[in-house]
């Protein structure tokens, strides 16, 4: 497992061997080998990226951007993460979570739309949270989704 981290937001996150611990988590039982990049940027970039590929004009946590490769390149690419670090700083406040467990929980649930999982449905959004929900507890972290039962 490889992760490319690239950290452009000037904060204090957190570095390539916690990712590199998160992502692996993520992947266990889903995938050998994995190759990803991660980019920390600030709230301008996120919007400007969640406005080119998504069409919202705002900043987001995590932005999943999954590898599209042709079936002859071999390669364990799955693709690109870019995470905000204001946003999950600011949502670790408004939801009452360490800040450490919502880094980790932005990682899983980004690298788990670069796995293809999606929540758009409701039955895929209660399979993804009770993933990500298995994975961060099982980190040590608190229930990402306590007002939810999963």
């Amino acid at each position: 497992m490889h992760v490319d981290l690239e950290d452009v937001s000037n904060g204090d996150n957190p570095g390539e061997a916690d990712f590199t611990r998160w992502i692996s988590a993520a992947l266990i039982g889903l995938r050998d080998e994995a190759e990803l990049s991660i980019r920390i940027v600030d709230r301008d970039e996120s919007q400007a990226l969640n406005k080119q590929y998504r069409d919202k004009d705002k900043p987001t946590n995590v932005l999943s951007f999954p590898a599209d490769l042709p079936p002859e390149v071999d390669i364990p690419l799955l693709g690109d993460l870019v995470i905000c670090a204001s946003v999950v700083e600011q949502e670790a406040q408004e939801q009452n979570k360490s800040l450490e467990a919502h880094w980790a929980h932005m990682a899983i649930h980004g690298c788990l739309h670069l796995l293809g999982f999606d929540h758009i449905e409701d039955a895929e959004a209660e399979e993804m949270e009770a993933l990500e929900s298995r994975l961060i507890t099982g980190l040590g972290y608190a229930e990402p989704y306590p007002d939810e039962s999963n």
